[in-house]
């Protein structure tokens, strides 16, 4: 790597924090917010996979030759639609030998998935074809497959797949797609609420933390007392029988009597709710392959003092190159390091060692994921 031709430079961060805020701060930084819905989902209403196994047809000799498992499932299949390949109407040596010079049939996975608000009968969506033998699915056509559940006790039948195949990746010829392939035969329901009438907020794993939690709960049971609740009701002191966050991840809330015939309204209405200071712990994300490097909100980092290449930095109290405020409020910041070093052209590369260099000092007041 080509090095850098500036001289040897200090750099004092923490006064380079403290030009964000100088004397022309304000007093408090204003609140920001985020509505319930934008940071979680309400349990039950999960996505549902679909699959099994199928067959496709027409291909221009690119299927599966001499597969047994292949020449059992058209065996199967021919044997449905009425045209026997044996005498047993099982497949035997005589159907093996029919089938044995077959090139134009692949086995295949099938997949789909069930939207998290559920689907119903005659809904049409897409399916996914993985081929499990064979050279190419391109110019194919998916023949009636059955998909089932996720759940292996049960036996019905869920969807029904066929039509043409469309490889999306000529780099990729044993993936392809039907598009409203999969008609569903079922309906599937999701069901979000349980029998004593608890519905649960789970925050997505980006937001999932125990001072989220807690906020959500305030938040709820602020908009609970305020809305749903009889003036007489202490709710502060029966407070864990309405609303109650279990876990980092998990907000329990009571459906109110007065709601039991309208929950939906009652959920939307919740999930409107304005929810302030939603972030999690301070993060640093890295892309190793690109170089990218995303940091959300003042991301701290403590006194340091290390040189990199012809690079030497240095952080804190000790820095001692301008008169600056040690506050709270002006600890350096590690985003302007980082546009620091950018302006001095130091390279993508070079940054994210350093960055990795601070945290295994146990100094990046942060969560740091590399990717």
């Amino acid at each position: 790597m080509k090095q850098s031709s500036l001289n040897p430079l200090r750099f004092a961060l923490l006064a380079l924090a403290g030009l964000i805020a100088w004397a022309h701060a304000p007093a408090a930084m204003a609140q920001s917010y985020t509505k319930l819905r934008n940071i979680c989902r309400i349990k039950g209403q999960e996505e549902n996979l679909l699959h099994g196994f199928g067959l496709v047809v027409g291909l221009n000799g690119t299927g599966a030759t001499k597969d047994l498992a292949t020449m059992q499932a058209l065996s199967k299949l021919m044997i449905e639609m009425g045209i026997p390949v044996s005498d047993t109407g099982r497949f035997d040596e005589r159907a093996e030998e029919a089938l044995k010079n077959v090139k134009n049939v692949a086995l295949v996975r099938v997949t789909a998935t069930v939207p998290s608000t559920g689907a119903r009968t005659g809904d049409q969506l897409d399916c996914y074809v993985s081929a499990i033998n064979g050279k190419s699915l391109e110019g194919g056509r998916l023949e009636f497959t059955y998909l089932v559940g996720p759940n292996k006790s049960d036996n019905r039948i869920y969807a029904v797949c066929n039509g043409q195949l469309q490889v999306d990746d000529p780099s990729q010829p044993m993936v392809a797609v039907v598009h409203n392939g999969c008609r569903m035969e079922q309906d599937v329901y999701t069901k979000y609420m349980t029998d004593d009438h608890w519905i649960t907020f789970v925050l997505n794993h980006n937001h999932a933390d125990f001072l989220v939690a807690s906020e959500v709960a305030e938040a709820i049971g602020n908009k609970y007392s305020d809305n749903y609740l009889d003036a007489s009701i202490d709710f502060e002191a029966n407070r864990q029988e309405y609303v109650h966050a279990v876990d980092a991840a998990n907000v329990r809330v009571r459906v109110p009597e007065g709601s039991y015939n309208d929950e939906v309204a009652f959920i939307s209405d919740l999930l409107e709710t304005r929810i302030i200071n939603a972030e999690p712990e301070a993060r640093v994300v890295i892309n190793s392959r690109t170089g990218s490097i995303v940091i959300s909100g003042d991301v701290e980092i403590g006194d340091v003092l290390f040189s990199h290449r012809n690079l030497m930095v240095e952080t804190g109290a000790a820095a001692g190159f301008l008169p600056i405020d040690v506050s709270q409020s002006n600890k350096p910041k590690l985003d302007k390091l980082v546009q620091a070093l950018a302006n001095l052209k130091v390279p993508a590369e070079d940054v994210v060692q350093i960055i990795k260099a601070i945290d295994d000092m146990g100094k990046l007041h942060a969560k740091l994921i590399i990717k």
